[in-house]
């Protein structure tokens, strides 16, 4: 049984985070980590052209900002080093290949009791503490939808995970399954290259500039200016960039950009060029705002894939931009007053980071790496709080 008195679990930025915030008012922790790395999500599932979707002012971490000469947008090679170099800052010393097997809230001494593996060794060790902080992530795990014949499909079928540059794609037919961020880039990373490629898109989606955005998120957090006020504005201005997009396929959400990342964690698309190639007609956009496991079925050993409705079409590869998910429920035994079913907060932002118990977590608002920043500081502030009421 090894004492400390906070332990977090992740080592990627809220994780990081959090650790330098505590260490900013001496609070001695210990941070373990399942991975080899540091933002390993970063660092090893990431592809190559990724930047930073929002301005660097709104993705800096607590008590540290970018070097002098940083552009606008970070490039991910840039956001690794900084990551590396805060880490370095602030003495943060992960314990890696460190896997969580369970943590459970002992009430008569009133700490977690939490097992963890080395993952190289074996050997499994127990730790109490006063106060643990999940930090594991919303991505924890790659999500592909449970669709049915899928492993019998002849061609390869990845996840937005293990993609990595269109290089190796040039002249195959390849279908990326999902339009966020990552499909609509992973779309126009494998056009650039020369891939035959189509989109499925399954929901409506906001394509927005980086510009618009930063004004946007400029009016709301700098002039104090209404959401919807707002939203409407970058609509307006949106429109008339892109023209209309619902003829070749986009449909715009009712709810406003701004409104409803704030209300569901869901972002909008910041445009890389993946718009102008869809109205050429480089890209093919196939309208799927259905479950996918109901409307897209796919053929026994062939490559092609049958849409509802009986078109088919053959593909080479399918890359699913389909998200993550959180597995904080598999090893979390008394989470019951923070997190859901589906191992994210049951409380909203800007109360979901606190549960019962010294229990907490960070980087579950859906809010990017300003809501991480967010985070950390809230509960350094509210760990140091109940310490000082305890020495009382």
């Amino acid at each position: 049984m090894e004492d400390v008195v906070v332990l977090i679990v992740g080592a990627g930025p809220a994780g990081l985070a959090t650790a330098a915030c505590l260490a900013q008012r001496h609070v001695p922790y210990i941070i373990v980590e399942r991975e080899s790395s540091t933002a390993s999500l970063w660092r090893h599932r990431a592809y190559d052209r990724l930047k930073l979707h929002l301005a660097k002012e709104f993705c800096e971490l607590p008590h540290m900002a970018y070097p002098a000469g940083t552009p606008t947008y970070v490039p991910r090679d840039m956001f690794v080093e900084y990551l590396d170099s805060y880490a370095d800052q602030f003495g943060i010393r992960p314990r890696y290949h460190t896997a969580i097997e369970s943590a459970i809230h002992d009430r008569g001494k009133n700490q977690w009791v939490v097992l963890v593996r080395d993952m190289d060794t074996s050997v499994v060790a127990r730790l109490a503490t006063q106060f643990l902080v999940v930090a594991a992530g919303e991505n924890s795990a790659a999500s592909i939808p449970p669709i049915p014949g899928l492993s019998r499909f002849e061609g390869e079928a990845i996840h937005s995970s293990a993609y990595k540059s269109g290089r190796a794609y040039t002249g195959k037919s390849v279908l990326v399954v999902g339009a966020g961020n990552s499909g609509m880039e992973i779309a126009y990373d494998l056009a650039t290259h020369g891939a035959h490629t189509s989109i499925v898109v399954r929901s409506p989606v906001h394509i927005m500039t980086k510009e618009l955005i930063w004004y946007g998120m400029t009016m709301v957090q700098n002039l104090g200016l209404n959401v919807t006020t707002v939203d409407s504005l970058l609509v307006m201005a949106a429109n008339f960039y892109f023209g209309d997009l619902s003829k070749h396929g986009i449909m715009r959400p009712k709810m406003g950009p701004l409104l409803l990342k704030s209300q569901t964690g869901r972002s909008a698309v910041i445009d890389v060029g993946t718009a102008r190639l869809i109205k050429g007609g480089v890209i093919k956009v196939i309208m799927h705002l259905h479950s996918l496991d109901t409307k897209l079925s796919w053929n026994i050993n062939t490559n092609s894939v049958e849409f509802h409705g009986g078109r088919q079409n053959s593909f080479d590869a399918i890359v699913f931009a389909t998200g993550y998910k959180s597995t904080v429920n598999t090893w979390l035994k008394n989470g019951e007053s923070m997190f859901k079913d589906d191992s994210f907060p049951k409380n909203y932002f800007p109360n979901h980071w606190r549960g019962e118990n010294g229990l907490y977590c960070a980087g579950f608002a859906r809010r990017g790496l300003a809501g991480i920043a967010m985070d950390a500081k809230n509960i350094a502030n509210d760990i140091v709080a109940a310490m000082d009421k305890m020495s009382c």
